[in-house]
């Protein structure tokens, strides 16, 4: 069971992380525009959102395991229709697939999370393996996908030939499934009724500190995936790169993004939580200002290689390693507020929002790179990372308040 969670969190890696591969090489092979290629954020994003406000209530009655066996046979024939059909119509299924089944994946792994471990430690130590395992997916997809990428030819529809590697992995995840076993009586003693946990999500939307919460974290998804989505393609279009060196130069962002989560685990120890978003946040904008303008120097070079590729390809990922601590350390502080039967339905709304986060930044992006140019898209991340810093200062003083009544509500109760 834990290898079988294991392999499915890191296919959901590689596959929920392509698309910004997908939108360069949908672009270079099917002739559509930016805009369109953003629409793929959306196929996703829109799917895990929307399948994200039931399946708290309902996937207990399903089962966890079974519940993740469909989403990956699900995900397995979406995968092989795009091998097969590759047009840009069938990306958009593919990828609604992906959100849909990834909301029945992530309920049901961090569910199973809870029902493999008997104490707090294990808990915590089995979710750092998942989430450290996730990002390893995320680098790796680059790599596999770029190395489906034919460089003299990147229209060439060879790329899609990686499906079959994918479906076959997530078939391996179903025969991992059907042959391990996992009892999950807990889980359906204590689910809710149908309408509990989308209630518990309403009940939480009255409550300032959780706007504050919602704003910044939609922000933060916001910079996150709109760089993460685009990266390839400016490394492409605007520093011209070669496309799958685009697509793997790309991986320097998740590798930052993992090495910042893992420094930030142990910084946090020492520093408030506070203190070091805000520093990071600074860092962030203090990046974009210096290294970014650097890239509208940049000039074609028909010998570029890892050696010799424009300063700026490798500075600029670099952001990941300030904006990694900054989602999950608000998370955190925000679960630890309030209630430990409120946090299903927060963690849905974080879901939700997350989601939404995602779309927008694609879309904000995609329009600027047509009308403005790839040169000058990133710098609308400038607005975001100012009004996250707002927004922190309110959250800090709201979660304050609310851990303070949190823990007189315990002193009562003993």
């Amino acid at each position: 069971m834990l290898v079988s969670l294991c392999l499915s969190y890191m296919v959901y890696a590689v596959l929920l992380n392509s698309v910004g591969t997908v939108i360069l090489q949908s672009i270079l092979s099917f002739g559509i525009s930016k805009e369109s290629g953003s629409i793929l954020e959306a196929c996703k994003d829109f799917s895990i959102a929307g399948v994200s406000f039931v399946v708290a209530s309902y996937l207990p009655r399903l089962g966890y395991r079974r519940a993740m066996m469909l989403g990956h046979a699900l995900v397995a024939a979406a995968c092989v229709l795009m091998a097969l059909r590759p047009r840009f119509g069938t990306a958009e299924v593919l990828f609604a697939t992906i959100g849909v089944t990834f909301a029945l994946i992530k309920v049901s792994v961090y569910s199973s999370i809870g029902l493999l471990t008997a104490d707090a430690k294990r808990h915590a130590s089995l979710m750092n393996v998942l989430e450290g395992l996730f990002m390893v997916g995320v680098l790796g997809g680059y790599w596999l996908f770029g190395a489906f990428i034919d460089s003299r030819a990147p229209a060439n529809l060879v790329w899609v030939h990686v499906y079959w590697l994918l479906a076959g992995a997530s078939l391996a995840v179903v025969v991992l499934l059907a042959l391990a076993r996992l009892d999950e009586s807990a889980a359906r003693s204590v689910s809710t009724g149908s309408g509990g946990a989308f209630g518990d999500m309403l009940r939480l939307l009255t409550r300032p500190m959780v706007y504050v919460f919602i704003i910044s974290i939609f922000l933060y998804v916001l910079i996150e995936q709109g760089l993460g989505t685009w990266l390839p393609t400016f490394n492409s279009q605007v520093l011209r790169l070669p496309a799958a060196m685009s697509v793997q130069m790309a991986s320097i962002y998740a590798g930052s993004l993992a090495l910042g989560r893992l420094l930030a685990g142990y910084v946090l120890r020492r520093v408030s939580w506070y203190a070091l978003l805000s520093g990071c946040l600074v860092g962030m904008i203090l990046l974009v200002v210096i290294v970014l303008p650097l890239a509208a120097h940049v000039h074609l070079r028909p010998d570029v290689n890892w050696f010799n590729a424009p300063f700026v390809a490798y500075a600029f990922p670099l952001i990941g390693l300030l904006m990694a601590p900054i989602y999950p350390a608000v998370n955190s502080v925000m679960l630890s507020a309030l209630p430990k039967d409120r946090h299903a339905a927060m963690t849905g709304l974080i879901v939700v929002f997350s989601a939404l986060g995602g779309t927008s930044g694609s879309f904000i992006v995609a329009f600027l790179f047509t009308h403005f140019g790839g040169s000058h898209a990133f710098y609308i991340t400038l607005i975001p990372m100012a009004g996250i810093l707002v927004a922190l200062f309110f959250f800090r003083r709201e979660t304050a308040a609310a851990e303070r009544a949190l823990q007189h509500g315990r002193a009562m109760a003993e």
